[in-house]
């Protein structure tokens, strides 16, 4: 008999006999029908714990993490309101289905037996996993099992009072409203854990409000690593402007009681709180875990006898709420519910095709009111003498800050966030003066911890906000990229598009820099964004059309919910001549507001047939030199630039090269893993032209003089296209 049958069966035989463990007698607020409401909920997720073990042996359920041990978050979901967003731990089934019946018209029995069974009609996935959550109930679905949820929790959390300040027109959370997040002990350990707690404590301690209620489930282990006894409390209890509460998740009374005190602190005090809540694991990690072959029977049959359920049915009896012979009802009247809903749940339709798959990877678009762009006077007062400024050439940083004005102007649900993007203006002063025209509730400087900015960005994003987070270089992505890959893009993915997170993420990145950093600030690869689905990737490489795609990366992210990362190239910011010193060839005028240049529309710049240069960024400043030294030898190109780099504009490509007689992709990222790999598939595919490349070497940027001695140049480009089209030597 595997544990899950041990542990029915014991309850079923020690609720006969009475024979429960002991404990304090029942406290508290809780109410007679809301602790046997309590109660059927803890029963009800039980009952499917046990029925999504036996849907996964007859090959009819696919995922049976479960919730048994952790039931005492049914009492804290009543000490909530529904409209408190929560971000739960995996084991949370107990505190959605207590969430449920606060909420009219729900059936959340044949909900999450759709979604144990994978069915394209779970109203949570639409099939693509088994996760709680649900747009009714306030709960974003959770895929991450390492706290990666808790940055966002942060971020929803802030948003709460900046709505308050700046109402966005898709606000979701009420004025005061609460966000919770929980978690296991083991995830408190993550670096992204710690991240968002420092990040609330430093919040905190600033007097910013931030309605936050974490808490974690400590069961004593993370799948079989012991969490040291005393840890969680020794390491939380006095964290800086967080207030620690303690209590039992054994006990549905007080759990109840202090879960309600903790989240009135926060409430009120618009201050977070961390609620240490004890439980226990029952059945191991997971289905296929079997706890006895890394704990001993004794601590295994130490949570047994522990077991929620049971403390569960001595308090109702001692507090008069319900006899045991009537709980004994309930969960085998329950039991026997589930089987049935159980036998049809399995019935229902799967997803098919990779259509039916990917349909929800792109978010669906949202109705935004229309506006006439920024009112000039408004115009006037914010850029003051830049005013004047936009009639003549200027380089790209000042343009893209230009952009961002204008359009924080015409969107007031526009926030940015990142350090030194305040007082400072950025690092290269693309964001001077926007602290000062909009204020530090829309441009926030926030303390150096990439997770932390991301998560504020996805957090706010949950609010009807649009949010604009800078990375200060591409290399620091990589501290953080999971919130794109695991947070980000996969919440309308895994959430059936019921919930999204719009942002444009603006990085400066790319390689070229003459006397700075190193690898560290010259990254020239884009792998870790070209591989996550659903989000789009931006590359402008000049400043008027860096501020016409920063116009419509922000509708992207306002009218269609996308995720858009904005990649900026450090090297161009400033890039003033381009044949010549003091030609000024790389400047260019401000276009005006209403200008914008489309997804998937590529650049062209020239009409020659003989070569077409496939290129972006610095690629095409360079091309841009290397175009005129070619003319002069006889070779008439082209000059097609990508813009966009994700999805990537096929049609738009073929297109422009089809009648070149030869095809070379320039591309300023390392050759393994860069775009130029797409491009030349794309161009053997279905194209008809010669082709050959010129990209990056495998190897890391040095500081120095030696700074472009692994990249592509206007020689090399030259090179290439002599060697693949000819010319006059």
């Amino acid at each position: 008999m595997d544990r899950a049958q041990i542990v029915h069966k014991n309850f079923l035989d020690r609720v006969k006999a009475a024979d429960f463990p002991g404990g304090a007698a029942p406290a508290g607020p809780l109410a007679v029908s809301e602790a046997v409401g309590t109660f059927r909920a803890q029963v009800l997720s039980r009952a499917l714990d046990l029925t999504s073990r036996a849907m996964q042996k007859a090959g009819e359920g696919f995922y049976t993490i479960g919730s048994s041990g952790h039931e005492g978050m049914a009492a804290v979901a009543r000490a909530l309101r529904p409209t408190d967003m929560a971000f739960l731990h995996y084991r949370d089934a107990a505190f959605q289905i207590a969430r449920a019946d606060q909420v009219p018209g729900q059936r959340i029995a044949w909900d999450m037996l759709l979604s144990f069974a994978c069915s394209s009609e779970d109203p949570t996935s639409g099939g693509r996993h088994k996760v709680l959550g649900s747009k009714a109930l306030m709960i974003p679905p959770q895929t991450s099992t390492i706290a990666s949820h808790l940055p966002k929790a942060v971020g929803a959390a802030y948003s709460v009072g900046a709505a308050k300040r700046h109402q966005p027109e898709h606000q979701v959370l009420p004025e005061d409203a609460i966000v919770m997040c929980s978690f296991g002990d083991a995830s408190a350990n993550h670096s992204t854990a710690q991240g968002a707690i420092n990040t609330a404590g430093w919040s905190s301690v600033q007097s910013t409000p931030l309605p936050l209620l974490f808490v974690c489930e400590d069961n004593g282990i993370g799948i079989s690593v012991k969490t040291p006894k005393g840890w969680i409390e020794a390491s939380m209890a006095q964290r800086p402007g967080i207030k620690y509460f303690k209590a039992d998740g054994l006990d549905i009374y007080n759990a109840f009681a202090v879960a309600q005190e903790a989240a009135e602190y926060v409430r009120t005090r618009k201050k977070p709180a961390f609620l240490h809540l004890r439980t226990v694991r029952l059945y191991g990690h997971a289905g296929a875990d079997f706890p006895t072959t890394y704990l001993s029977k004794t601590e295994v049959e130490a949570d047994e006898a522990n077991d929620p359920l049971l403390h569960s049915v001595r308090l109702l009896n001692e507090a008069g709420a319900l006899r045991p012979k009537e709980a004994l009802k309930i969960y085998t009247d329950t039991c026997a519910r589930v089987e049935r809903i159980r036998a049809e749940a399995v019935t229902r339709p799967h997803l098919k095709t990779a259509e039916d798959v990917a349909a929800s990877l792109i978010p669906p678009t949202r109705t935004c009111t229309p506006t006439n762009g920024p009112r000039l006077e408004e115009r006037a007062a914010a850029f003051g003498s830049d005013m004047r400024a936009m009639e003549e050439p200027q380089p790209m940083s000042r343009l893209i800050n230009w952009a961002l004005t204008d359009l924080m102007l015409e969107h007031g649900e526009i926030v940015m966030m990142g350090e030194d993007v305040g007082r400072k203006g950025g690092v290269y002063g693309v964001s001077q003066k926007l602290q000062q025209r909009f204020g530090p509730d829309r441009v926030i400087d926030t303390l150096l911890d990439e997770q932390s900015i991301l998560g504020l960005a996805i957090g706010m994003g949950h609010n009807g906000f649009v949010p604009i987070p800078e990375i200060q270089f591409l290399a620091y992505l990589h501290n953080a990229e999971d919130q794109l890959r695991g947070e980000a893009a996969t919440l309308p993915f895994f959430s059936d598009g019921h919930f999204t997170n719009p942002m444009v993420l603006r990085i400066a990145g790319l390689g070229y820099q003459k006397g700075f950093g190193g690898h560290f600030h010259n990254d020239n690869s884009l792998a870790v964004l070209r591989d996550i689905p659903g989000i789009v990737i931006a590359c402008p490489s000049d400043g008027a059309e860096a501020a016409m795609m920063m116009r419509e990366a922000v509708r992207l992210a306002r009218e269609e919910q996308r995720v858009v990362v904005f990649v900026e190239p450090i090297a161009l910011y400033p890039m003033r001549d381009l044949h010549e010193a003091k030609d000024g060839g790389w400047m260019r005028t401000y276009p005006s507001p209403d200008r914008r240049i489309a997804l998937g529309e590529a650049g062209v710049h020239g009409e020659g047939t003989d070569l077409a240069i496939v290129t972006y960024g610095n690629g095409r400043y360079l091309s841009a030199q290397a175009q005129a030294e070619l003319a002069v030898q006889g070779v008439d190109a082209r000059i097609v630039d990508l813009r966009w780099l994700a999805p990537l504009p096929e049609a738009a490509l073929l297109e422009a090269v089809k009648d070149c007689r030869h095809v070379l992709v320039v591309d300023e990222c390392r050759i393994t893993g860069s775009l130029s790999e797409a491009l030349m598939a794309l161009f053997a595919e279905q194209g008809d032209a010669p082709t050959a490349r010129v990209a990056a070497s495998d190897c890391f940027i040095a500081t120095g003089p030696a700074y472009g001695a692994t990249l592509p140049s206007k020689d090399s480009i030259v090179a290439a296209a002599f060697k693949l089209a000819g010319g006059k030597s």
